[in-house]
């Protein structure tokens, strides 16, 4: 890895997963409401997906939308906020879609055991989630410029 670059550690993965989880439900939230109501909202569906149009809203749609802005931005709007993108581990460069697609299901993986796997951020190396090392990805931003130097008046 180069020495411009630095990996994103866990609370700035956090943060970047709260502004795209807020922006998701800012889209998901009326368009459930208008087609469900909002008993929808207050456990009154028939099981985990009320109807064709809730499995559209809240699992594809969102899929589609983060797979494309890795595809074509190398970050969610989350990410960007803090100017952090996910690249390929071995080469730096941009995902395929196969790796997007791995990554996205490897969040699955990573959050079913209490979340340990995204957990596990803060505790590697490479701040690696178990969804980036199934799917061979990093998560890097250029290093922010050091501190400036103490320099006194000379007398």
């Amino acid at each position: 890895m180069s020495d411009d670059f630095e990996y994103v550690g866990f609370w700035i993965r956090f943060a970047a997963s709260m502004i795209d989880t807020v922006m998701v439900l800012c889209i998901t939230t009326p368009l459930l409401a208008k087609i469900y109501g909002l008993g929808y909202f207050m456990g009154e569906s028939p099981g985990l997906i009320a109807g064709p149009a809730d499995f559209v809203i809240s699992w594809v749609l969102p899929a589609v939308a983060i797979i494309a802005f890795w595809l074509a931005r190398q970050a969610t709007p989350g990410k960007m906020v803090f100017k952090a993108k996910v690249v390929d581990a071995k080469s730096g460069g941009p995902l395929t879609l196969g790796q997007s697609l791995v990554r996205y299901l490897g969040y699955f993986v990573s959050t079913i055991p209490l979340g340990l796997g995204l957990i596990w951020v803060g505790i590697d190396a490479k701040k690696q989630g178990w969804h980036d090392k199934i799917a061979g990805t990093v998560v890097i931003r250029a290093k922010p410029p050091g501190p400036e130097p103490v320099r006194f008046e000379k007398q």
